[in-house]
């Protein structure tokens, strides 16, 4: 059994499914996906993840706000935070972190949530989901200074190997998308043959980053099956051997989640 451990459901294209979230979701079923964490990623959408996970006993959630989800004077509040985490099917706090590509102009709101975001995974002993992108240095600085108890993970990893072995080496796992699928991403094929077999993930961040042969089109949860047969290759072991071991790890990084 895949678990597709990041995927934005209430986001999804489902032209390829009549329209219908069912229907997606029974083809990723189909294809060997038993499991879904559907991420929050502001303060609107924190009530449509949680009610999917209602709906679909399959389906788990986080809240969080992204960093590029963030408006200056309306910063997500620790009480609103812990409230929402306080929910039985929230199993995750995120995704949260530092994104200076697109608003290196408002490095210091980010920062300021992901702290927040931090200290309500010390509080609450739930995982934290990372997003980092161009934020090496303060996104490793934060996580070291948090010095959080739990393992949390970088999601759909796209830096060196430098940067994982730093996130590893303060217990973090690394979750890979179809990026890794991409021709131009040797730097990171690199790094998913050296990730330990008990500290990595799969996912789709559907409806983005749709896998080859699927790049350009919009992504769905279906497709973790081929980025999950993709690394298996890539790192020399069955896709048997790799489904098996990212359930395990999903199931330890994540125990409140209602994994069969």
């Amino acid at each position: 059994m895949l678990i597709d451990s990041h995927c934005h459901l209430d986001r999804l294209d489902l032209a390829a499914h009549g329209g219908s979230l069912d229907a997606a979701l029974d083809a990723a079923r189909a294809a060997g996906v038993g499991h879904f964490l559907c991420i929050g990623v502001s303060a609107d959408n924190a009530a449509t993840v949680k009610g999917l996970a209602e709906r679909y006993a399959d389906v788990d959630c986080s809240v969080g706000v992204h960093p590029l989800d963030l408006e200056p004077g309306a910063e997500p509040a620790l009480d609103w935070l812990l409230g929402e985490l306080a929910h039985p099917k929230v199993v995750a706090i995120g995704e949260t972190g530092l994104d200076y590509h697109y608003e290196p102009e408002s490095a210091a709101l980010q920062q300021a949530s992901f702290r927040l975001h931090l200290e309500a995974a010390r509080i609450t002993g739930k995982p934290v989901i990372v997003h980092t992108r161009e934020a090496r240095a303060d996104t490793l600085a934060l996580l070291r200074e948090a010095a959080l108890p739990q393992a949390g993970v970088l999601h759909c990893f796209t830096e060196d190997w430098e940067m994982a072995k730093a996130a590893l080496d303060i217990g973090f796992y690394i979750s890979l998308s179809g990026i890794v699928t991409f021709r131009n991403a040797e730097a990171l094929r690199e790094v998913a043959r050296q990730v330990p077999a008990d500290r990595l993930l799969v996912e789709t961040d559907s409806p983005y980053l749709a896998p080859v042969p699927h790049r350009g089109k919009p992504n769905l949860p279906q497709y973790v099956r081929e980025v999950a047969e993709y690394l298996a290759v890539l790192r020399g072991v069955s896709y048997e051997t790799l489904a098996e071991q990212t359930l395990s790890n999903f199931k330890r990084l994540f125990p409140l989640a209602g994994v069969a």
